[in-house]
Formats: structure tokens, sequence, C-alpha cells
């Protein structure tokens, strides 16, 4: 089981670096949105879309309102309106999260997936088109990446080697509070190093990208709420050793958003 999570994270690795900076733009956003529509058609299974013939309908309504979002938020201002949105989403998501996490409903589950979906989507597609600003956007992407990927490998390392306290035993019971902070201290080290190649301020950098892995840990943790709500180990199938599509990208989900915003609301991203 490991030598095949550590090949299929080696293809995803490869397929990553060669999307963001061999693929011209408009197939890398065609690229972004391709993995979200696989992930609207996971999302059905949370809602119990088990049929294939629900679970396409319900990507397919995902798509078009990718593409909408999409052509929305060109406009700098709706971008910004879109971002905002989604991170008092993942806000409510925490309160739920931490006061609710066994209440669900099926058709709540579907309108649930859009403000999860969508704005991810128009965050990583908007950053990579990006050429201005402290960066191009493929690197930026990248970065984002990296922030993420160091909140989960610091997370399981130092909840293996130092894990008490449970983190939301209700949700996903092998989560710990130290586990949490051991990820953090991996992404301030990730965010330390962003900030000394791209040339930012380290102090608020390093607050920066902490609230960005604190909202990676609420993505992983929603998924994780709606798939114990629907009964289901895995999102899916399609990786072998990593379950679905979803189980790799929950946690970017939430923290693209709160990302995108600090870059094009600060105007390192003109």
């Amino acid at each position: 089981m490991l030598r095949t999570r550590i090949l299929t994270a080696a293809v995803l690795a490869c397929v990553l670096l060669g999307g963001l900076f061999l693929l011209p733009a408009p197939w890398a956003v065609l690229g972004f949105g391709a993995v979200f529509i696989i992930g609207a058609w996971e999302w059905g299974g949370f809602a119990a879309l088990h049929g294939p013939k629900s679970r396409a309908a319900y990507a397919a309504a995902v798509g078009l309102l990718l593409l909408l979002a999409w052509r929305w938020s060109a406009d700098r201002e709706h971008l910004l309106l879109l971002l905002d949105a989604a991170c008092v989403w993942w806000v409510i998501a925490l309160l739920w999260l931490s006061l609710a996490p066994s209440r669900h409903h099926p058709v709540l589950a579907l309108i649930c997936g859009l403000p999860v979906l969508v704005p991810a989507f128009v965050s990583l597609a908007r950053l990579d088109v990006s050429t201005g600003g402290i960066a191009r956007g493929p690197q930026l992407v990248l970065w984002l990446v990296l922030l993420v990927i160091a909140a989960d490998i610091g997370a399981y390392f130092a909840g293996r080697s130092l894990g008490r306290r449970k983190l939301a035993p209700r949700v996903s019971p092998g989560k710990t509070w130290e586990g949490a902070l051991g990820g953090l201290l991996m992404v301030a080290l990730v965010a330390w190093l962003g900030a000394r190649h791209f040339a930012l301020a380290v102090p608020s950098t390093l607050v920066f990208g902490c609230a960005v892995g604190i909202f990676s840990i609420v993505g992983d943790l929603t998924e994780s709420m709606f798939k114990r709500a629907g009964g289901l180990k895995d999102s899916g199938t399609l990786l072998p050793g990593h379950g679905g599509l979803l189980d790799r990208i929950d946690s970017v989900t939430a923290a693209a958003p709160l990302y995108a915003l600090g870059l094009f609301g600060s105007g390192a991203i003109p």
C-alpha cells in the first residue's frame, strides 16, 4: 500500500508541475476545470447520488457554474466578492464542524458542494493566469500547494509521534491538536521560504501562511464530515492508494480562496 501511495503521489506531482509550467494558460484553466468537475462527481456520493446519471447531472451543473464564475470573476471587484463569500462559507463550515457535525441532509450536501468547489476553481485558475506582481501565476499556485502539503505532512508526523488530544473526534478521530500544531510549524517554514523567495515581509507572510494552513485543516475536516455523513471511507477510487480526487484536494478547496484573497486583495497581484 505504501509503495502504491508513493507511486501515485509521484505521478500526481509530475502531472501538477507539467500542467503548471508547460501548458499554456488556457489549457491549464481547462485542466483545473476538469479536476473540479471530477470532484463534483465524487461529491455527489456525499449526497447519496449513487447512480451515474444523477452524478453526471450534478457534475454538469457544477461545470456550468465553473464556466459562469470564471467569466464573472474577470472583473476584479467580482473576484474579490466571490473570494470574500468563500471565506465566509469556510468560517461557517468551521462552526458546523465545532457545533453540529452530525446535522446533515442529502440536499444540503449537494448545495454545500457549490461553495466548496466553485470558488476554489476560480482561485486557482485566476492565480495561474496572473502575470504581474510578485511572481507569475504558476509559481504562486505551486507555493499554495506546498503550504497545503506542509500542513498535511507536518500534521502526519507530529500526530503520530506526539498526538494525544483529539482535534475533532466526531469527524476525524485520527487527527490531533498536536498534529495540527506540527502542521502549522511546517507551514510557517514554507511561508518563510516563500517570503524570502518572493521578497515579502516575513512577519505578515508568516501570519498569512498560517491562516492558509488553518483553512486547509478546516477543508480536510469538512470533507471528512461529509464523507462520514454519507457513510463513505473515501470520496472515490480514482487514485490508487489515495482514494478519490477530493481526498487529495480537500485542503486546497478551503485554502485557495483565502490565499487568493490575500494576494489579490493586498495588491501583491495587481
